[in-house]
């Protein structure tokens, strides 16, 4: 089923470079905060945002993926965010994207990412208005769904999502701070990059 909604979207279209919603992604290796910060963004901004499609899928199957998942997986997120986007005014936001599906793709199954995926990841990259990139300053938070807590792979973790968005010279800027400090971080990001501001706070401009 998934192999032919994804086969259906392949050569249909995609995203403009300036969409009307702007899409804003969440983005970050795991154990950065992504979720939470996606949900409280769309919470300021009273605009919707697509969860992360593999954590419901994960539960789904019982913490069971292999590789030959990876098409539905990235079916999945992909129509999640469409939901999402046609539900937005002025932004959605996206915790994470289909280039996070490639990366951990790469990482636990190399070899078996769909080139179809990746095209539609490189694609798709073009279409969003900003990646905020969530740094790894939060303590390391265990969960059966994560897989590098040591120091060393938090660092390999930093350095491949930064250089994921470098090398295709994408729009991103970081995020940082605990708690509250890491909400006001995106917000002020959000506003100065992107001229955005929750509704009843355009004063703060």
């Amino acid at each position: 089923m998934a192999r032919v909604a994804w086969s259906a979207w392949i050569g249909g279209p995609t995203m403009s470079a300036s969409p009307v919603p702007l899409r804003v992604v969440v983005f970050g290796p795991e154990s950065t905060g992504k979720t939470w910060l996606a949900e409280r963004l769309a919470r300021e901004f009273d605009e919707p945002w697509a969860p992360e499609f593999v954590r419901e899928f994960w539960e789904r199957r019982a913490g069971r993926i292999v590789a030959g998942d990876l098409e539905e997986i990235a079916c999945g997120q992909r129509d999640g965010e469409e939901r999402a986007a046609a539900r937005a005014r002025r932004v959605v936001f996206c915790d994470t994207d289909l280039l996070t599906n490639v990366l951990w793709a790469d990482l636990l199954f190399p070899g078996s990412c769909p080139q179809a995926v990746r095209a539609q990841a490189e694609a798709r990259s073009r279409g969003y208005a900003l990646y905020l990139l969530c740094q790894s300053d939060l303590p390391f938070t265990p969960d059966p769904q994560r897989c590098f807590p040591d120091e060393a792979g938090r660092a390999m973790g930093a350095r491949l999502w930064r250089s994921t968005l470098a090398e295709r010279g994408l729009p991103m800027a970081d995020v940082s701070g605990q708690g509250d400090a890491r909400l006001q971080s995106a917000l002020a990001v959000l506003r100065q990059r992107l001229d955005l501001v929750p509704p009843g706070r355009e004063g703060a401009r």
